[in-house]
């Protein structure tokens, strides 16, 4: 059997373990200043080296396959553990996982979709793996907030809601006010960064291009595209979960579920 491959991966090992330095520092720093964060700080380095490590090997294996399966198994799973990431996040929202989940992966499919029949990316799982996981993972953190904002506010404003409710307004006429700040509150981040994009830091496409040798102009035209994808997936998953959390925060009445709303 040929180990090259095994003995090139520990070779290429030396300069990230050599980095353990200042993590050496961060820890003596807690340690003084009694923080408490030591054990933590090195639990995570280490869980954080044998996540890269194995997703190293695993997208190795995959950049070798022909058979597209491979790269649908590796969309669903990061939308699965963005799902369950997302849903620990707003727990009090019934069935959260799954809604987030969903939620999830309708936004990012569909501008998958979109930029494949732009062909802006070839359906290689070179490309689409990583273009998938950056979609997910800014998808994961809006619509979390995004679901966990909206039970929030429709809680501290039981009463406007049903008020509203009693009127005869529908679910989403007596929740829009709400709904609107809980999006707008979710992507204002992923706008934040996109306004300040390149002023205060490289984004980690643009900087792993450029240290792979490609020129700044190339960089910044992928880096432009990672952005307005981040933005499209984002909103869509955002405003999807919204409308997935209705039926969870609303009885067959037009009545909010208390259950939903007595827990803190």
């Amino acid at each position: 059997m040929d180990w090259d491959w095994l003995w090139e991966f520990l070779e290429g090992m030396i300069k990230p373990v050599a980095a353990l330095v200042v993590v050496l520092v961060a820890v003596i720093l807690s340690y003084f200043q009694k923080l408490g964060l030591e054990c933590e700080m090195v639990y995570s380095v280490f869980r954080a080296f044998l996540q890269l490590s194995v997703i190293g090997f695993v997208l190795q294996f995959i950049f070798t396959q022909k058979n597209a399966v491979w790269i649908v198994l590796a969309y669903l799973f990061m939308v699965s553990v963005a799902g369950y990431t997302a849903g620990q996040r707003a727990k009090h929202v019934p069935r959260g996982k799954y809604i987030a989940g969903v939620a999830i992966l309708a936004g990012t499919a569909v501008t998958m979709f979109v930029l494949l029949v732009l062909k802006v990316f070839p359906f290689t799982p070179r490309y689409i793996i990583p273009v998938a996981g950056m979609m997910v993972g800014n998808a994961m953190t809006v619509t979390g907030v995004t679901m966990k904002k909206l039970r929030d506010d429709i809680k501290i404003q039981m009463n406007l809601v049903e008020t509203a409710l009693a009127l005869g307004a529908t679910p989403r006429q007596a929740t829009l006010q709400q709904v609107k700040r809980a999006l707008v509150i979710g992507l204002s981040p992923v706008l934040d960064n996109a306004k300040t994009v390149g002023l205060i830091s490289l984004p980690g496409a643009m900087t792993g291009l450029i240290m792979g040798g490609a020129s700044p102009l190339e960089a910044i035209q992928l880096q432009i595209v990672v952005m307005n994808m981040l933005i499209g997936a984002s909103t869509v998953s955002s405003i999807f979960s919204t409308y997935l959390c209705w039926p969870a925060f609303f009885t067959k009445a037009y009545q909010l579920e208390s259950k939903v709303f007595s827990s803190d």
